[in-house]
């Protein structure tokens, strides 16, 4: 799950289908625009019952990936990034 912020519409959690939610797939639909205004990205076990906010981890992670590959980060998720650049050390 994600929050996506609609602007005047408000912040929602919007929900993805379940076979969509694998690390690969989050961050391609994020690098891709898929997302408009990325607020937070939590990951849910329920299987073992816990869940745990990984915006920070996944905000490193795609700034990483698009400096390898030499790209511009996206701006549908520059502000995202932005958000955790004090938290992960930029």
């Amino acid at each position: 799950m994600y929050i996506d912020d609609f602007g005047r519409l408000g912040a929602v959690w919007c929900e993805t289908d379940a076979e969509a939610t694998d690390y690969e797939t989050v961050f391609r639909g994020l690098l891709s625009g898929q997302y408009k205004n990325p607020v937070r990205v939590v990951s849910f076990n329920t299987a073992e019952g816990w869940s745990r906010d990984v915006s920070a981890e996944i905000a490193e992670e795609l700034r990483q990936r698009c400096e390898m590959e030499r790209r511009e980060l996206p701006a549908c998720i520059r502000p995202f990034i932005e958000r955790f650049d004090k938290a992960i050390g930029h």
